[in-house]
């Protein structure tokens, strides 16, 4: 076969770092905070060679995992670029998770040295006795006031580079699909798994994330990353602001609602990026702050729910555009847009559409197969198992837990959810496989349901799980928290269900509770609710 004479260089994170300063030198980096600070690309630059420069004199070993507990801020953009720049390998880890899984994960992926929020340490500190591997704790001050221990593996980041001198940097990185970034599942059930993302892989996801169809950003617009960097890249949106040369606003360790759409407000921000429990802490505060910079709004994490995509319409102007992807998938697979054959669309219809997950995103692919192995028709109602595939998705799970179920003989990654596709290529998830309720041989949707509980005003969140039913194997149970200041009860949340789904869905058993326990990257923790509301000696899905 005659080869194309096209030049051969690897598509590699140290290349975005070259474009970002020597086109991009002078666009900010502004991290949030009790402290806010605002820096340019020309002024980090050098810093992310020095910072590989540290790592060379700490002996870290080529290809070595290195791991960060840290917020969205200015320092671990410059631990994404020069780990991988250099030769290792950047494992975000989630300090949010359970402590037994936070040890798991450090010593599943060996970790030879640790960069450490100050503000994190607290939580990280205790359970560095358990850690296998890890020979330097390299912590990073931002603010907390946790005194840094005794210890002669503890060492200051500002104080490392200030030690080295700024110089050219060398391209180590050869093969495009060497190992870049490392980040683990939340681990649901089980072990959390490990997936590592390559060189390649990180560049070509950066540059879909670009794409007019998917989030179209641009050297105009200003992204805010609200989704942690320890999550999934923070979606890849660091990597794909420094492609396209955009402003990167991060919001650094604020948590506090009003902090943050004060942020969004100041600087001007054009593209923000969360799960739906973030946008749903905004509702109250919407009012009170100018967001009509705002073109683009992504909610992932779940289905986006009319009732949020519909105040966030009225509040700011326009509704929630929902993506889907998981931690195997870079994120992104799909995000929604209008489409020519969608011009005659309601305002109503087109904020729904908008709420869905969408058409699979350039160099991705997916596919519903049933249970039996066939791959079902694009009409938009035969159900079966979400399968996608493409250049950005995993192909194997990395360390001890390395589940060969997840993915078909072909190389599809099994999703675990249940899904349709409609003959324009748009996307509809039905439910997680686990968490579809089976009741009286019929399957009631969990996704449908509490999106319908949540079409109420007087309704902020709601989840429904399946509890074990003496007659009908398996009945719904909702978890509901009322609106601040609304009057709420089971009855009310029964009668609105009453024209809006099948009279057999609606839940005999409703919890009215103050808040639903979320998972550490802010998704409702179903297994949590299993936990407290299913008999513990029966099994349940």
């Amino acid at each position: 076969m005659m080869r194309g004479l096209m030049q051969d260089r690897p598509l590699t994170v140290p290349t975005l770092l070259s474009r970002v300063e020597s086109s991009f030198g002078h666009k900010r980096i502004v991290t949030g905070g009790a402290t806010e600070t605002v820096t340019t690309w020309r002024e980090v630059a050098p810093r992310v060679r020095r910072l590989a420069r540290v790592l060379e004199s700490l002996g870290v070993p080529a290809g070595a995992c290195v791991g960060t507990f840290a917020w969205n801020t200015q320092r671990h953009v410059e631990l994404y670029l020069a780990i991988p720049s250099s030769g290792r390998i950047l494992h975000t880890i989630n300090h949010r998770l359970f402590g037994e899984q936070i040890t798991f994960i450090v010593n599943d992926a060996a970790d030879d040295v640790l960069f450490i929020d100050r503000t994190i340490l607290p939580v990280v500190w205790p359970l560095v006795s358990s850690f296998g591997t890890v020979r330097h704790i390299i912590v990073m001050d931002d603010g907390g006031d946790m005194p840094l221990p005794d210890d002669p593996r503890v060492l200051d980041y500002e104080e490392l580079l200030s030690r080295q001198a700024d110089g050219p940097f060398e391209n180590v990185i050869e093969d495009e699909n060497a190992a870049a970034s490392l980040c683990y599942t939340s681990g649901t059930t089980g072990n959390p798994k490990g997936v590592l993302y390559s060189h390649r892989s990180i560049v070509l996801h950066s540059l879909l994330l670009l794409g007019a169809d998917v989030f179209a950003l641009s050297e105009k617009d200003v992204v805010a990353p609200i989704v942690p960097m320890f999550h999934v890249n923070a979606w890849g949106l660091p990597y794909a602001a420094m492609q396209c040369g955009s402003d990167l606003v991060l919001p650094g360790p604020v948590k506090n609602p009003d902090e943050l759409v004060s942020l969004l407000s100041r600087h001007r921000v054009t593209f923000s990026a969360a799960v739906a429990t973030v946008w749903r802490d905004l509702i109250p505060l919407l009012s009170g702050h100018d967001l009509s910079s705002l073109r683009h709004i992504a909610c992932g994490g779940g289905a986006v729910d009319d009732a949020l995509s519909h105040t966030y319409e009225n509040a700011v102007g326009i509704p929630l555009t929902n993506a889907w992807g998981m931690t195997e998938t870079s994120p992104v697979v799909t995000t929604s847009r209008l489409a020519t054959h969608h011009d005659g669309l309601t305002g109503e219809e087109r904020r729904l559409l908008l709420g869905s997950p969408g058409p699979a995103a350039p160099l991705t692919e997916m596919r519903i197969v049933s249970d039996d192995g066939v791959e079902q028709p694009r009409d938009g109602r035969s159900l079966g198992e979400l399968q996608v595939a493409g250049a950005t998705i995993a192909s194997a799970y990395f360390g001890a837990d390395r589940d060969g179920d997840a993915f078909t003989p072909d190389g599809w990654l099994r999703t675990g959810d249940v899904a349709t596709i409609d003959e324009w290529g748009y996307l509809r998830i039905v439910d997680r496989t686990k968490d579809l309720v089976k009741s009286g041989g019929e399957w009631i949707s969990s996704v449908v349901l509490e999106n319908a509980i949540m079409s109420d005003p007087r309704v902020k969140e709601a989840a429904v799980i399946g509890v074990l039913d003496p007659r009908w194997g398996e009945r719904p149970l909702a978890c509901v928290v009322a609106s601040e200041g609304a009057i709420l009860t089971a009855e009310d949340v029964r009668t609105h269900l009453g024209d809006r789904v099948a009279s057999w869905w609606i839940p005999e058993r409703i919890e009215l509770m103050n808040e639903i326990p979320k998972t550490a990257t802010g998704k409702w923790s179903k297994q949590a609710l299993r936990q407290r509301f299913v008999d513990p000696t029966t099994e349940s899905h």
